[in-house]
């Protein structure tokens, strides 16, 4: 009985968000690409390239800008208003980026 009480609170929660990197893909050229560029290399020579960053490193990132915890006049202001279905739908596309590096 205990055991079907679980199961039953558990299914109630809801499933979590799957992360979807086309829906980060759309988010990202609208919020992101200005300075980022559309496939995550910086147009910008104080914005860090974001392609092929691990995905746990963009959401917390991405959470603590959004908190206030990490701050950046301009950072700030994209994050507060995301959600964190956004936040795993944008790191799932900067982290779906594969780049490559030749040594000289």
């Amino acid at each position: 009985m205990r055991i079907s009480i679980l199961i039953a609170a558990a299914l109630s929660v809801g499933a979590a968000h799957a992360a979807d990197p086309v829906v980060g893909r759309t988010k990202a050229n609208a919020a992101c690409a200005v300075c980022h560029g559309p496939t995550g290399m910086s147009m910008m020579p104080n914005a860090p390239h974001l392609a092929g960053q691990p995905a746990i490193y963009l959401v917390e990132q991405l959470k603590n800008y959004r908190s206030g915890k990490r701050a950046h006049e301009v950072m700030g202001v994209i994050a507060k208003p995301l959600t964190d279905a956004e936040i795993e739908d944008l790191a799932a596309w900067y982290s779906s980026l594969q780049i490559s590096v030749q040594a000289p």
